[in-house]
């Protein structure tokens, strides 16, 4: 009972905070601190490690995207200083999550659960969607900001061969290598997190350890996912007046790839989506 009240009040108080924070350092504007706020309080409303999970996400994404920002800025024709997100970006990175988890509670309440889906199968489902869901944003955005500075030339996913950094659905190991590190750590915080709330059976509780490795192939091929539609459906193309490269065509612009069919949030949704159904399914088998 005690719990079931103060839970929410929690909730609000650590989401506004971080709200105010993040706008105060311009990790969010104003749009995307009410939308954080909001996403924020259901989460930790309903579970402390959905909470976890995406702050998780959202403070480590933070932190990178402020690393190297005099190099991004060369290279990045729609750079921000400290990557100021709107809510756009917020509900593009959190949408899905958000309404899976409010499906959760409709469905168990607030209660913690296993990854065990002889208890339930939905739940299993909808717990592993939420976790491939932070591992492919993650996983995106590590990748992105980290692959970006590597000394590496990018190569192009479709074709592998080398294209200008800042072009979408290029690739390099070290983007890869953070993909799989971004994915890992969502996973080490749900089953961390899990050992401490959780009530579960022996066999079951050792299970839950899959959910790392796991999580790190969720980071990757949800990073490869972005890539490949980038590559294909997003366009890139290098302007010579801005001597970068851009996402949208123009009487300056030469194209490098990709059909102007989706833009960044677009391509950021389609590949998360892709990735949560993928990694339920897996959960669903697995677990």
């Amino acid at each position: 009972m005690g719990t079931n009240f103060f839970q929410p009040a929690i909730a609000a108080l650590v989401s506004a905070a971080i709200a105010i924070r993040s706008y105060r350092r311009k990790s969010l504007n104003l749009s995307g601190a009410v939308l954080g706020f909001i996403v924020m309080t259901i989460h930790i409303a309903v579970n402390y490690r959905f909470g976890a999970m995406l702050l998780v996400f959202f403070f480590t994404s933070s932190k990178l995207t402020k690393v190297g920002q005099e190099k991004k800025r060369s290279v990045d024709a729609e750079f921000k200083e400290g990557g100021q997100r709107n809510w756009i970006q917020v509900l593009s990175n959190s949408g899905i999550a958000t309404i899976l988890v409010i499906i959760f509670w409709k469905l168990s309440g607030s209660q913690d659960r296993c990854l065990d889906s002889k208890e339930s199968h939905l739940l299993t489902a909808l717990i592993g969607g939420m976790i491939g869901h932070y591992c492919c944003c993650n996983g995106d955005t590590w990748s992105s900001e980290l692959g970006v500075l590597s000394d590496a030339q990018p190569r192009l996913i479709t074709t592998l061969k080398p294209v200008r950094r800042g072009t979408n659905g290029g690739v390099t190991k070290a983007g890869l290598l953070a993909a799989a590190a971004a994915g890992c750590i969502i996973g080490l915080t749900f089953v961390i997190l899990g050992f401490s709330t959780t009530r579960c059976t022996f066999d079951v509780a050792l299970k839950q350890l899959l959910v790392i490795p796991l999580s790190a192939l969720a980071g990757v091929g949800g990073s490869l996912i972005d890539s490949l539609l980038g590559a294909t459906l997003q366009f890139s193309g290098f302007c010579s007046v801005r001597n970068k490269v851009v996402g949208k065509p123009g009487p300056t612009v030469t194209r490098i790839s990709g059909l102007t069919v989706l833009d960044n949030n677009a391509v950021n949704l389609v590949s998360i989506l892709m990735t949560t159904v993928l990694t339920s399914i897996a959960c669903s088998h697995i677990f």
